[in-house]
């Protein structure tokens, strides 16, 4: 399968095209925002590398602006990468480490996240080789490595959160090893209870609609709840965690013929052992 390196030109994206500059399956992808006049210089500057290492080059240039969002940014970035990795049959690999990690989870938190936040980068279609090392094990890998990159001027912009809780988390990981350690723990559990999770839907449940009652009433709440989830992002659903136990609720205990109200118009009906959506 193809390795789709999405390399922005950094210190962490050149350092991941680094370790893979010899991998027959590897692609250089670099994705152009728009959103600043170095932007184009970025973009030739990886398609350099990417011809030094005779690897394929692909990219894709848009004009979002400079008041583009982080995540607009983030999103037309991805559609890209996801874009080329189905039409090359390949997986996407990111520079995401162990600080990147961190600074999500935080943002989770502060946000109010279930324990889904915990997991920020789990997603079967990713691949983040980096994610055990530390920002500091990166720059003592490019400096020993002579990696040359190009810095983003956005990286030091306090109007993201990102870039303020930056400097705090990097001194944490230096700080606390054993800390840093648990969370990475922590991380790795939660995406295992998530597998584990996607794995027990796929067994338990069809994906023609139409669901049986007693594979939610059998179960605990919180896996119930989990398997709900499931279901309703299947069929491009979301909805908040309330509704969620309500529409558990409802599958446990309506009679057959009622019905149970979801967003966007969708009705969910009910008969002895089973509910459709």
């Amino acid at each position: 399968m193809k390795k789709i390196l999405a390399i922005s030109g950094g210190i962490d994206s050149m350092c991941l095209l680094d370790m893979f500059k010899n991998d027959p399956e590897a692609i250089v992808a670099h994705f152009n925002h728009g959103t600043r006049p170095s932007s184009d210089d970025d973009q030739l500057f990886v398609a350099s590398f990417a011809k030094k290492y005779q690897l394929p080059f692909y990219t894709k240039k848009s004009i979002l602006g400079p008041d583009v969002s982080e995540a607009d940014a983030r999103a037309a970035r991805y559609d890209f990468l996801n874009e080329l990795a189905e039409e090359l049959n390949g997986k996407i690999y990111t520079a995401h480490h162990l600080n990147d990690l961190f600074e999500s989870i935080a943002i989770n938190i502060a946000r109010g996240t279930g324990w889904r936040g915990l997991t920020p980068f789990n997603n079967s279609t990713i691949e983040h080789p980096l994610l055990h090392f530390s920002k500091a094990e990166i720059y003592c890998y490019a400096y020993a490595n002579g990696i040359v990159y190009r810095q983003d001027p956005t990286n030091t912009d306090s109007s993201y959160l990102r870039n303020r809780l930056r400097p705090a988390i990097a001194a944490m990981i230096i700080e606390q090893p054993d800390l840093a350690e648990k969370l990475h723990s922590l991380y790795l559990k939660q995406t295992e209870i998530r597998q584990e999770i996607e794995t027990l839907s796929e067994a338990l449940l069809p994906r023609a609609g139409t669901y049986p009652r007693a594979a939610f009433t059998a179960l605990d709440d919180a896996t119930a709840i989990e398997l709900l989830r499931q279901v309703l992002a299947s069929h491009q659903i979301s909805v908040t965690r309330p509704k969620l136990h309500d529409f558990l609720d409802a599958i446990r205990t309506y009679r057959p013929g009622k019905q149970f109200n979801l967003p966007k118009d969708r009705l969910v009906r009910f008969n002895k052992t089973s509910f459709m959506l």
